[in-house]
């Protein structure tokens, strides 16, 4: 059986976590920073987990986690 190819574009979006969730990084912190208050932009910075919908549609794009 062929290898099956890994979605790059998810791959340099996503990241998994030990457990098997899967970690991205938050939009909004580019530019246009000046009207965003810094309570906001600090919690841009943290990482976040997908949610459950998004799940099982981003394992599918990335075979070998």
């Amino acid at each position: 059986m062929p290898k099956q190819k890994t979605r790059k574009s998810a791959a340099k979006r996503y990241k998994l976590t030990g457990t098997g969730k899967i970690r991205y990084k938050k939009q909004g912190l580019r530019h246009i920073l000046t009207k965003k208050n810094s309570k906001r932009k600090r919690r841009l910075r943290q990482p976040a987990i997908i949610s459950k919908a998004e799940n099982s549609r981003a394992k599918k794009l990335l075979p070998y986690g």
